[in-house]
This record gives C-alpha cells, sequence and structure tokens, in this order.
C-alpha cells in the first residue's frame, strides 16, 4: 500500500511540475516575442525587457486577457538629451483582437496604462553643463525614509536636490541647490528646472554662494528640457526623482495602445 501511494504521490508531482513547466516556458516565449515586437515597432536597436505577470500564464492566454504587462528600455537614443529609459505598465490587457504572441502591429485595449521617461543624473547635467551633476530626492522626503508619492516610488517635484560644479556660472566650488521641477506645453514633454535657493548642512555639498554670486549660480541650475514625450504619448501626472535619476510619470485609464507608439521621440 505503501508503495502504490508513494507512486500516485510521484506520478501526481511528475504531472504538477510538468504543467508548471510548460506554463513556465510558454510565458518566457511570449515575454520573447513581445520583446521583439515591441522592438520592431518602435524601432529600438535591441530588445527591450518585457514581462508579463501573473500565474498561471497560459489561463490568461487562452482568456485572450493578461492581467499586466511591463515593458522597459534603457539606453535608448534621445535626440535632445543623448539617451533616455522608457517604461510602460499596462494592466487589464484585452487581447480579443490579438493573440496571445503580441505582434508589432497589434492594437491593445488596456484598463489602466502607466508610462515613465527617466533621464540619469549624468545626462541632465550634461545637456545643463554640469558635468558632475547629482540629483537627489527632497531632503525632507529622504529623511522621513518616504519611498515616494507613487507607487512607483517616484519623489514629488518641488525642493529636489541638485549638486555639482557650475563653471558655466564661473563658480568653481560644488555646491548644492533646491530645484523645482515642472512639466509645460500641451503634451507636458517640456520638463521645467527651476533653482530656487542655494542649500546647506548636512546631506549637502555645504558650500555657502556669496550673494553676489547666487542669481548667477542658481541660473546654471535652471533649465527646460523640451521633447520628452512619455511612452503611448500619455499626459505627465507627475514628475520628481526616483534614486539619481529625473523621471515622468504618467497614468491613463481605459485606452488603446500601439506598440510603434512606445517610442515616441
Amino acid at each position: 500500500m505503501r508503495k502504490l501511494l508513494t507512486g500516485v504521490l510521484a506520478t501526481l508531482l511528475a504531472v504538477v511540475l510538468g504543467g508548471v513547466g510548460t506554463d513556465f516556458g510558454a510565458a518566457i516565449y511570449a515575454e520573447y516575442r513581445l520583446a521583439r515586437s515591441v522592438r520592431t515597432a518602435a524601432q529600438l536597436h535591441f530588445d527591450p525587457w518585457a514581462s508579463i505577470l501573473g500565474f498561471p500564464f497560459i489561463t490568461q492566454a487562452r482568456a485572450h486577457h493578461y492581467r499586466e504587462v511591463e515593458i522597459r528600455a534603457g539606453g535608448v537614443q534621445h535626440p535632445v538629451t543623448g539617451k533616455v529609459s522608457l517604461e510602460a505598465t499596462l494592466h487589464s490587457v484585452d487581447l480579443t483582437d490579438s493573440t496571445w504572441l503580441i505582434g508589432p502591429d497589434a492594437a491593445l485595449p488596456v484598463g489602466i496604462a502607466e508610462s515613465r521617461i527617466i533621464i540619469d543624473s549624468t545626462h541632465v547635467g550634461r545637456f545643463m553643463g554640469i558635468k558632475d551633476l547629482l540629483v537627489e530626492a527632497p531632503t525632507r522626503e529622504t529623511e522621513d525614509g518616504l519611498k515616494g508619492v507613487t507607487e512607483s516610488g517616484i519623489s514629488s517635484g518641488k525642493d529636489l536636490v541638485f549638486t555639482g560644479t557650475p563653471t558655466n556660472a564661473d563658480f568653481a566650488e560644488r555646491v548644492s541647490v533646491a530645484v523645482d521641477l515642472t512639466v509645460a506645453d500641451p503634451d507636458g514633454s517640456t520638463l521645467v528646472l527651476t533653482a530656487t535657493g542655494v542649500l546647506t548642512g548636512p546631506g549637502t555639498a555645504d558650500e555657502p554662494v556669496p550673494e553676489n554670486r547666487t542669481a548667477a549660480v542658481l541660473k546654471a541650475f535652471s533649465t527646460r528640457i523640451p521633447g520628452q514625450r512619455l511612452p503611448f504619448g500619455l499626459t505627465p501626472t507627475t514628475a520628481g526623482a526616483r534614486g539619481s535619476d529625473i523621471i515622468v510619470e504618467g497614468i491613463a485609464k481605459g485606452l488603446t495602445v500601439r506598440l510603434d507608439e512606445f517610442r515616441q521621440s
């Protein structure tokens, strides 16, 4: 009896593991095909990272409905800032007019779409002419241990901490300033950086600026960065910092996206 029970359990375990393996393999293949489709449609020079979340995968595929899809592409060439990173999270993806292997020409109705464009400190600094620029979340949020004001970890856009050497203001010392980040233009595609004051004390460069040089230093940390359009053409809803990056996010409900809209510039 014990041998029979052992045999039955072993058979059931083999069936379960085989099913899980089949489901996992199908998900990997679907993600690979999605990455290739995004690469083709968005004219990228590499396969982006793509993930179809939720288990079991095969059940979602048969229902022509994916719970959540994530697409990320880092180091994308950009005509203004040199390089950016693009991210999108699509919730409740309807595959009725597509297939479980999403092709480059697919039009996908989604319940909620989130998209983000990310510029790291290095490329922001190059655009501003501050080669050693470091961007950080507002000091109050860092001290409070907050992860940001959004689920994706984006800080508020007020009082970001910019630290660098503003040589274009004829100032040779590394300083920290408070910068407000806003968006302009009807589609929110221009980032507006407005320096509001010099910062000193813990967590900063702790370098005072003479009163007669303050205006020039603040001007060096203020700029407008055009052409920062979000994947799938979403309108920005949040702008701030995440880590040492500037990040702009848009969230929209009930729309249809096409993969060739993932890259807007």
